[in-house]
């Protein structure tokens, strides 16, 4: 299967029709669970979720690129470096489970409704995604994505149907919530059996000690990664009142859940960039890098524009009039994404460099200040305060990874500043003449982004050789 490699168009085609249709899915279950539980339940789920998505990444620690980083070398042994991920794995998901639940007991020693809802959620989920997340690890370190896009969809079909079964029997909450994380839980079991189909190892074979090197700043980068989009429920929760971490949870979760839509193209990156690196080809993996910052950062600006001119309509159409307080939170939050792609692009280059450090040292700068953003804007400025910090935080980190990138002018130059300039100075100006026609504002907006593609220089010519190259029919 190594030398049946997917290309990266291939490899992002597979990635696009799967996460965009597990991505609608999740985002629905997320909807019809807020249609039929109490504010108060959402509000204490999300941070439950929140704990849980923690503890998945603690599963992990980093592991799932230093895999990639691995298998990418041609000398390594698939089979041995996969025994010893496995084995790592499962150790790390059983440290994380007591270590996590002793945590939850001695923040809410009082609250017994949400420790017992923890406990529903948590372990299902948390197993599930370990498993999940070593097949899909697998299948992007062969470069065959249509197998993890299999396993996405399969996960999210089975939740989509848990929630919808839940409404439709009126079932009790805290079982909709066990309900939830068991569909995790099966479609790791899933993910597990498509693995073993075509792998082969020992469990009893030697440590691949390649899994060692430079673990620490791999661990820290996904831990604080994972922290992010967590962060902001959990300190919320302490500021403000659990209805409105519940608004707040709504409205970040529809970004949150579009956050899929550049790592699409990240996941077919990453394995072509680490190998590129590996082989020396320094210049290439340059050329590739901003590639994909520009393809992230279109796709993270096509993501925005409907949710942010036509927020009062999908809140609406989508949750119902008592969540339409949500419908302006989602409006600032929804530029979230504007910026996102271009963090996640530029971080990726940054790791497959092995500058992993650069990268850890910045989300720490973003977790930290995100703590202190959530609190202050919180405290003085309500949900609306919230939310400007969530945006703020991506903001920092755009500008922080390419900062610490060894290219930063060249990809400033090319990428960062015209594509943030074009986009914002397109805003500025159908808000000024569109804004009281939402549809039309939505509509305009987007087709002056498409139409980077025919003002980039490089876009163009690719474009232009791909027709050439187009055999007559």
């Amino acid at each position: 299967m190594r030398e049946n490699k997917n290309s990266i168009g291939k490899n992002i085609f597979h990635l696009f029709y799967s996460t965009a249709f597990s991505s609608i899915l999740n985002a629905t279950s997320l909807i019809v669970l807020a249609s039929f539980i109490r504010t108060d339940d959402y509000g204490r789920f999300s941070v439950v979720l929140a704990f849980a998505m923690i503890m998945a990444y603690l599963s992990e620690a980093g592991l799932n690129q230093i895999v990639l980083r691995e298998g990418s070398k041609k000398e390594a042994s698939i089979s041995l470096v996969m025994a010893s991920f496995i084995k790592l794995r499962i150790v790390l998901t059983l440290a994380t489970l007591v270590i996590g639940f002793l945590l939850i007991h001695r923040i809410y020693p009082g609250d017994t409704e949400l420790i017992t809802l923890s406990y529903f959620l948590i372990i299902p989920l948390v197993t599930g995604i370990s498993m999940q997340s070593v097949s899909i690890t697998y299948f992007q370190m062969l470069e065959k994505m249509q197998y993890s896009g299999l396993i996405r969809i399969f996960s999210a079909g089975l939740l989509i149907t848990v929630i919808l079964a839940g409404k439709y029997f009126h079932i009790n909450p805290m079982i909709v919530f066990l309900l939830y994380g068991s569909a995790y839980f099966f479609a790791g079991c899933f993910g597990i059996y498509l693995t073993f189909k075509t792998l082969t190892l020992s469990i009893k074979s030697p440590f691949y000690k390649g899994l060692r090197k430079n673990w620490v700043p791999f661990m820290m980068t996904g831990l604080l990664f994972i922290l992010l989009p967590q962060i902001g429920p959990i300190v919320l929760e302490q500021t403000l009142t659990l209805k409105e971490v519940g608004y707040f949870a709504v409205a970040y979760r529809i970004p949150q859940a579009l956050q899929q839509l550049p790592f699409i193209i990240a996941g077919a990156f990453f394995p072509v960039l680490f190998r590129l690196f590996q082989a020396g080809d320094h210049q290439q993996h340059l050329w590739k890098s901003i590639s994909q910052v520009k393809l992230m950062m279109v796709s993270g600006m096509l993501a925005t524009i409907p949710f942010y001119h036509l927020s009062d309509f999908i809140i609406g159409f989508l949750f119902g009039e008592r969540w339409i307080e949500t419908a302006f939170l989602l409006k600032i939050l929804s530029l979230i994404m504007v910026f996102q792609g271009g963090s996640i692009a530029l971080g990726d280059a940054l790791t497959t460099r092995s500058l992993q450090s650069r990268r850890m040292i910045i989300l720490a700068i973003g977790v930290v200040s995100g703590v202190l953003f959530y609190i202050v804007f919180s405290e003085f400025y309500g949900l609306i305060g919230a939310v400007a910090a969530g945006v703020l935080i991506e903001l920092v980190l755009l500008f922080g990874f390419l900062l610490c990138h060894p290219d930063r002018i060249v990809l400033g130059k090319r990428v960062i500043v015209p594509y943030l300039t074009y986009f914002f100075i397109c805003l500025l100006i159908i808000e000024r003449f569109l804004s009281s026609v939402p549809f039309l504002a939505g509509s305009v907006h987007f087709i002056l982004i498409l139409s980077l593609v025919g003002l980039d220089k490089e876009w163009r010519r690719k474009s232009l050789g791909i027709w050439k190259n187009t055999p007559p029919v």
